[in-house]
């Protein structure tokens, strides 16, 4: 896939920002690295698209980054920042936490609200950004999980942060763009992962809440596979009522019904085009996957994804098999 590389010199003054990550061109871009105060900064970007999310390395001396709330305020797009140390240290400070960085650690940071990033001395930073929308999918209330520090040297956290830099030189090295789509799925799938044992800090009057949110969604993901998964056998096993259930989710972009939908669907998108499981029947994928009526499961995947499970595995699996292949062939 195509990474823009450019040159950062010195010059820039205090809220100069860092251009778009397509074209480096002086214009705002919601999924680029922030506003930041350089003083005689030198340096390189490098910088990708993968669908919605943006991919962003930076190299630089000492700089500090800023999103005030006047900036805040002037922000037409909401994502959450993760930020990996690849080199050197940083700190990182949202909502009163603070977060010290070395290198593969990472945090999150919320670019709908004030923050602040301090770097100091040579440095390299990768910058993922993710929608809202997207994350708040994977992850129940994931404004309590910024500036919270994430070591890159164990557990699922330490998996994330390999993951991560391993699928950036991936990108690095021109691997092409629908693997990279394909592969970013299993990249938000480990940050979920990663996040799910973390006690999220009470960003609202209802901590409670988000603590079953958070409860709900991960028991949700663990029983995607059972065709008997309903809101109200979740409501049973979270030990709450239903409409008590349904009430955590008023304030989300679904209910609770159509989220175990979309994942389900999401799962079974990925079983179709996987190398994997091409010698398995679209009907076996649909009930691996707690669908039990192949007539629904082709009814909902066209809904979706505008073709049929076979449609869509024609299209797009062929060429993941194909690459898988030529991966796994032998050189001559």
């Amino acid at each position: 896939m195509a990474v823009n590389e450019s040159v950062l010199t010195s010059g820039l003054y205090q809220q100069h920002k860092l251009p778009p990550l397509s074209d480096f061109k002086p214009e705002r871009s919601a999924s680029s690295p922030e506003y930041v105060d350089f003083r005689a900064l030198k340096g390189t970007l490098a910088s990708a698209m993968v669908g919605d999310i943006s991919l962003t390395e930076l190299y630089s001396d000492d700089r500090v980054v800023r999103q005030c709330r006047g900036l805040v305020s002037r922000a037409t797009d909401a994502y959450f920042f993760l930020h990996l140390q690849l080199d050197g240290d940083s700190t990182n400070r949202q909502g009163g936490r603070e977060a010290l960085l070395k290198t593969g650690d990472y945090t999150l940071l919320d670019n709908t609200k004030p923050y602040e990033v301090v770097y100091r001395g040579p440095n390299r930073t990768l910058v993922v950004g993710i929608p809202h929308s997207k994350l708040r999918r994977q992850i129940a209330c994931p404004e309590g999980l910024v500036a919270v520090p994430m070591k890159g040297t164990q557990g699922t956290s330490g998996l994330l942060s390999r993951l991560l830099i391993n699928y950036w030189t991936e990108c690095r090295h021109g691997l092409e763009p629908a693997a990279a789509e394909r592969a970013s799925v299993a990249v938000i799938d480990m940050l979920s992962a990663a996040y799910a044992d973390i006690p999220r800090v009470q960003s609202d009057h209802s901590s409670l809440g988000m603590l079953h949110r958070t409860r709900i969604v991960n028991y949700i993901e663990v029983h995607l596979h059972d065709p008997d998964l309903t809101p109200t056998r979740v409501a049973v096993a979270c030990k709450i009522t239903p409409r008590y259930l349904h009430h955590l989710f008023a304030g989300e972009d679904e209910t609770v019904a159509r989220y175990i939908l979309r994942r389900r669907l999401d799962a079974c998108a990925a079983a179709l085009i996987s190398s994997s499981q091409r010698g398995r029947s679209v009907t076996a994928i649909a009930f691996d996957h707690g669908f039990n009526s192949p007539t629904h499961f082709g009814r909902v995947f066209r809904a979706k994804f505008g073709a049929t499970p076979r449609e869509y595995r024609q299209a797009r699996g062929q060429a993941a098999w194909d690459q898988a292949d030529a991966v796994g062939a032998p050189s001559e």
